[in-house]
């Protein structure tokens, strides 16, 4: 049956027999005479004419058919013409029965015209609903191609003039789908102008009464899961025909429509004008207030009551729905080839257990997929059914068809990607990777802590409180649109939120805060990482750091407790570089020092380092390890381990060190030797600490990316037992010359609290006013220097006797003067041993006999 309306078609039987064939199509009151041995299929394409000529030309049939029936009967003449009179009605006879009815037959199929103007459906009935149909009709012989059948059907329809019915019942049945009956409709007696070019005018009410509930459930069930390829219609009607007072008897019509699957009108398209969501009035429920439209682009006009219906979502199974809300629609006005508006108001109750229930063998609920489809812009499927227990004002027959069909709606999706406004990352600690975890553990990583603060903007339609209570998340962290690497919160943080209702266009916000702890980082890309650090080392203005997160989220609603799953979220976060000056201001300075193994060409000790931490971060360090160099060469290597690192200083710093200037070859050798002797000789000396590939264990990556960097600084000075601001770093403090003797002593300061070096050979050269030799210590005997102050052996001196520093000591007899000192001396620690230079000045000397 077409969106038309219902056509009754009227055919003779082939080969005499009287059959008729009922099709409802662009109008349900609309005469059409049509053959059977020519099953019309149903085309939605075609134009108002081309449909109506195939219906014109069948009702043109069933007038000839009708028009040819009555028999003629002869007149009793005198004898002599008897003979000839009755010949010539034979002929008559012959010609009508046998060639005339196919004439006329051709003639109705081609010139019929049917002109479809109104259907209304008036009223909605206890058994069905109440139909105006309204349609213009009339033979066209122009269109008839055969200038014999032309002829023969104007001049037959001419004489009939007129063709009547009487009031019909007419029953479509569906024989694909066990002949059950779609519907049935009264045609009320109708009237045909038969003439060409005469228009008869159609207007009549008919009820419509639905048929067999099983079957339009089969039926809609077929055409909503793809499986209608086509429908095949039969209608049957038991007509009684008349042509003025000639009556014509009864005849049954059948016709057979089929309509093919891209012909059939598919879902009407619809627009969500209004969508709103908001808490019910009763604790655990919400309120859903949504508007559609969609354009009625059929020639059918009526007025649909408040209906109720559920509303559904697939389950773990698509067959299993789960029912999630009620809803009524008001009353719709639909008006022909115009807009339709309905409103739909939905109570959501507390959510069943079956929604929120992880399905097997999967990690998602039911409800887990739906949102993330509606979070993620796509289209969420929902499934509409008629409420079986409608209120008392739905028709029974309405209640039973609606309920039995259960119509899948799409509902448009809305992308999230906006919904985060500001993101904040404050109180930041960094953890660097368990050097002892498997590839696999994410202890492998780095990992950071930090307070999350965020500024989501909540769409329009979320008009019901929500409350983060806990949230994890998978990011992307880019720099300049590159990748970098991957954050990962895989176990829930605590969480809390504050909706902030703003005003004019900018909407309600959502304030959620949440301290995220020991989030491991995977570094992908050194390259990009090493920008990041230059940029935060030597830059001067914040970086920013893109985050592309998918985040889940649980919330606590009037609903109850629910988990929104991968809720995409973007936002950007603000580093600030370190301060201009940081590096310099870190000011290592070593507390004391312990050896704690020597060899032939190495020293590994221990150290207590006092340094400031210039960032506002703070740090976690299982284990790192650094090269130690100078002037391009490495002279050994540094360890910390299970280190914290806050703001501002940092006391005891347990360091471990190996001073080892052979990993720099025979310059590092040379390097090594002349730092320690210019370190010793209270220089002003630097140190280069730099990453290599190894620094961090299992982090590759990472290491290339730092070993770009290096960070310089001054060698940190020792605290000396008995410092002073003048004496500070001097390891000679003062000397003691015995003129008579041609002896000196010093006083040695050593930076070893629980070791004892020793001096195996000196040559030193003392020096009065930075130049005049005093005189000449040469002593290979070994002598120790044991942890804090102590005093050397006399040690021989031989004396300058034509210099005026021997002039100048010799007056000093009983007093003090200022020296300088130069000497190389064989340095043992252990099983270390290695040629040093020292150079001294302003030692105090005092001079006795």
């Amino acid at each position: 049956m077409s969106e038309e309306g219902a056509s009754l078609l009227l055919s003779p039987a082939m080969k005499g027999k009287s059959i008729s064939r009922e099709q409802n199509d662009s109008s349900e009151s609309t005469p059409l005479l049509s053959n059977t041995s020519d099953t019309p299929r149903y085309d939605g394409e075609a134009d108002g004419h081309e449909r109506d000529d195939a219906a014109s030309n069948r009702s043109q049939t069933a007038v000839a058919t009708a028009a040819s029936r009555p028999t003629k009967k002869s007149m009793r003449w005198p004898s002599f013409i008897a003979m000839g009179i009755l010949g010539a009605l034979v002929i008559v006879i012959v010609v009508l029965a046998f060639i005339v009815p196919e004439a006329v037959q051709d003639y109705a199929q081609q010139a019929a015209v049917i002109e479809p103007t109104n259907l209304a459906l008036e009223s909605i009935t206890a058994n069905g609903v109440r139909a105006r149909i309204q349609a213009n009709f009339h033979l066209d012989g122009s269109r008839v191609t055969n200038d014999h059948v032309r002829r023969v059907g104007r001049a037959t329809t001419w004489v009939a003039y007129q063709l009547e019915s009487a009031e019909t019942k007419v029953d479509v049945r569906l024989p694909e789908y066990d002949n059950v009956l779609l519907g049935s409709a009264i045609v009320p007696p109708l009237v045909v102008n038969l003439r060409d070019g005469d228009v008869t005018k159609f207007d009549f009410v008919t009820e419509i009464v639905p048929g067999d509930v099983a079957g339009i459930r089969m039926i809609a069930n077929d055409w909503l899961e793809g499986r209608l390829e086509k429908l095949r219609l039969d209608g049957v009607a038991d007509i009684r025909l008349k042509s003025g007072i000639v009556p014509l008897g009864t005849h049954t019509v059948s016709e057979s429509l089929i309509f093919e699957a891209n012909k059939i009108p598919a879902m009407p398209k619809y627009n969500i004008t209004r969508f709103n969501v908001e808490d019910g009035p009763m604790n655990g429920t919400m309120l859903a207030d949504v508007s559609l439209t969609a354009f009625n682009e059929y020639p059918v006009e009526l007025d649909i009551p408040e209906l109720a219906f559920d509303i559904l979502v697939p389950g773990c199974v698509m067959a299993d729905s789960i029912l999630v809300a009620e809803a009524a629609t008001s009353e719709v006005h639909v008006y022909p080839r115009a807009d339709v508006e309905a409103d739909v108001k939905a109570v959501i109750r507390e959510l069943p257990e079956s929604l929120t229930r992880i399905c097997p063998d999967s990690t998602s609920s039911p409800l887990d997929n739906l949102l993330r489809q509606y979070m993620h812009g796509e289209p969420a499927t929902f499934f509409v059914r008629g409420s079986r227990n409608p209120d008392g004002d739905t028709p029974k027959w309405i209640a039973d068809i609606l309920s039995s069909v259960t119509v899948p709606v799409p509902f448009p999706g809305r992308s999230l990607d906006s919904l985060v406004r500001n993101f904040s990352l404050t109180d930041v600690h960094f953890s660097l990777p368990n050097p002892n975890a498997d590839p696999d553990d994410p202890d492998s990583n780095p990992k950071v802590s930090g307070t999350i603060l965020v500024t989501a903007g909540l769409p329009s339609e979320m008009n019901f409180g929500i409350d983060v209570t806990h949230i994890r998340a998978t990011a992307d962290v880019l720099y300049k649109s590159r990748k970098m690497g991957e954050l990962n919160v895989p176990q829930w943080q605590k969480a809390n939120s504050t909706r902030v209702q703003n005003t004019g266009d900018k909407g309600a916000e959502l304030l959620i805060q949440s301290r995220v702890i020991d989030a491991p980082l995977n570094v992908t890309d050194g390259v990009v990482f090493s920008e990041v650090v230059q940029a935060l080392i030597f830059g001067t203005a914040p970086i920013r750091l893109h985050v592309n997160a998918l985040v889940d989220i649980q919330v606590h609603t009037t609903l109850g407790n629910l988990t929104l799953k991968e809720v995409p979220a973007e936002g950007k976060i603000p580093v600030k570089p370190l301060p201009k000056g940081a590096i310099g201001s870190i000011d290592p300075k070593v507390g004391s020092l312990r050896v704690l193994d020597t060899t032939s060409d190495s020293i590994t000790l221990q150290a207590l380092v006092n340094v400031t931490n210039p960032t506002p971060y703070t740090a976690h360090i299982p284990y790192v390890n650094v090269h130690v160099l100078n002037n391009g060469s490495v002279l050994g290597s540094a360890t910390v381990e299970d280190l914290d690192i806050v703001k501002g200083p940092n006391s005891n710093v347990l360091v471990t060190a190996k001073w080892n200037p052979p990993m720099g070859g025979d310059r590092g050798r040379k390097i090594g030797r002349n730092l320690i002797s210019q370190y010793l000789s209270g220089w002003n000396t630097s140190i280069t600490v730099k990453a290599h590939k190894h620094s961090i264990p299992g982090q590759r990556i990472i290491c290339d990316a730092l070993s770009a960097f290096n960070m310089t600084f001054a060698a940190p000075r020792l605290d000396l037992p008995g410092d002073t601001p003048e004496d500070r770093s001097h390891f000679i403090r003062d000397a003691t010359f015995h003129f008579f003797s041609s002896t000196a002593t010093f006083t040695l300061v050593s930076p070893l609290l629980h070791n004892t070096l020793y001096l195996d050979f000196v040559n030193a050269t003392a020096l009065y006013n930075h130049s005049e030799p005093i005189g000449q210590i040469l002593y290979d005997l070994p002598f120790s220097a044991p942890p804090g102050k102590s005093v050397t052996p006399k040690l021989p001196v031989s004396w300058s006797m034509d210099s005026i520093g021997y002039d100048a000591i010799r007056k000093a007899i009983g007093g003090k003067l200022k020296l300088d000192a130069y000497a190389n001396v064989d340095m043992r620690l252990g099983n270390w041993k290695d040629s040093l230079w020292y150079q001294g000045k302003g030692i105090g000397a005092i001079v006795k006999l």
